[in-house]
């Protein structure tokens, strides 16, 4: 008898993959919701057509590998990288807009390496970095909250009519990038703004936060990555801040209730495939994360920056890992150097 030849991590244990992606899913429910409150049934489209595309792309290239397909899709790991996808693109995203960043998310973020637990960059975060490097303007321009209606939403998403203008928006975060003379307190008159962060996104970084840390105390992830994140990003900002000048790049509380933030430090550099795999190298890695952000988000040439950030510090993991791993239970720390004939 044959036995299916299949690679870690594997189906069985208390903490199977299966368990943690369903958990992982239920996390982002308050995201979902608020998300849903704000823009109507768009993120649901997204996340409806994101992950009947990445369940048709894995099987699809596991048929090609002839690989046991129903193995792999059952372990919920396409469905987690669509959802995540779905959830930072603008909602009533146009449908060759989801199909090109979920399919290149599992296609060349997951499958071209060996598929789940083989990736050395965050799938999710390489269909999204295709996508808004190839078509920012449909990447930066969000619907105005509680403005888009069903019927208005379906015509952009198939492409039979655009939004009217009055029903879309810049980023608050693409706002005070371009902005050149405007104080804050000018600025905070724009529609895009809310009370601390982007109108609309304030909401949806604490829902992510909730369930951020309702994962943490699952025990699915340690505290180190997402707090290296947050704490840097906040003394970034916090050094850098200029009050309400014009020249200002936001304060703390701005750039923790901006863009992806709580979503990229909670459900992102998480990632324990892609990320660094001691307590001590998660911090770096984490702070790594944040500090490229605020760099990123201040002076390079995109708004948000998460997942720009998060993909090169996916390049730097084997060299945390390296300088950071753990010392052997019983053994001394390694000498630099040896002596020949050792």
């Amino acid at each position: 008898m044959a036995l299916p030849r299949v690679t870690s991590p594997h189906t069985k244990g208390n903490n199977r993959t299966q368990r943690v992606m369903l958990l992982v899913l239920a996390a982002t429910l308050p995201g979902v919701i608020a998300l849903t409150w704000l823009y109507g049934a768009g993120t649901l489209i997204n996340l409806i057509w994101a992950s009947a595309v990445a369940l048709g792309c894995e099987a699809l290239i596991l048929k090609l590998r002839q690989r046991p397909v129903q193995f792999f899709l059952r372990d919920g790991s396409a469905l987690v990288t669509a959802a995540l996808l779905a959830l930072a693109l603008p909602p009533y995203s146009p449908w060759w807009l989801t199909l090109i960043a979920t399919g290149s998310a599992i296609i060349f973020g997951k499958q071209l390496y060996g598929g789940l637990g083989q990736n050395p960059f965050n799938p999710a975060m390489i269909g999204y970095v295709v996508v808004l490097v190839s078509f920012p303007v449909e990447m930066t321009t969000w619907p105005v909250p509680h403005s888009v209606g069903l019927s208005a939403g379906l015509q952009h998403i198939l492409g039979i009519a655009s939004l009217p203008d009055g029903w879309t928006q810049a980023t608050a975060l693409d706002v005070l990038k371009v902005n050149k003379s405007l104080t804050i307190d000018e600025l905070w008159a724009n529609p895009a703004f809310g009370h601390f962060g982007g109108i609309g996104s304030e909401v949806v970084n604490l829902a992510f936060l909730a369930g951020g840390l309702f994962l943490l105390h699952k025990r699915l992830f340690s505290w180190h990555a997402p707090v290296g994140m947050l704490a840097t990003l906040t003394l970034m900002s916090l050094l850098f801040w200029n009050g309400s000048g014009s020249d200002s790049h936001g304060s703390p509380l701005f750039h923790l209730l901006s863009g992806a933030t709580m979503l990229g430090a909670f459900f992102i550099v998480t990632d324990p495939v892609s990320s660094a795999t001691s307590n001590q190298g998660r911090l770096i890695f984490g702070a790594g994360v944040g500090i490229l952000v605020y760099v990123i988000r201040a002076w390079g040439g995109y708004p948000d920056a998460v997942a720009f950030a998060v993909l090169l510090m996916n390049l730097s993991a084997p060299t945390i890992d390296y300088y950071t791993r753990p010392r052997t239970y019983g053994h001394r720390k390694a000498e630099r150097g040896f002596k020949l004939g050792e």
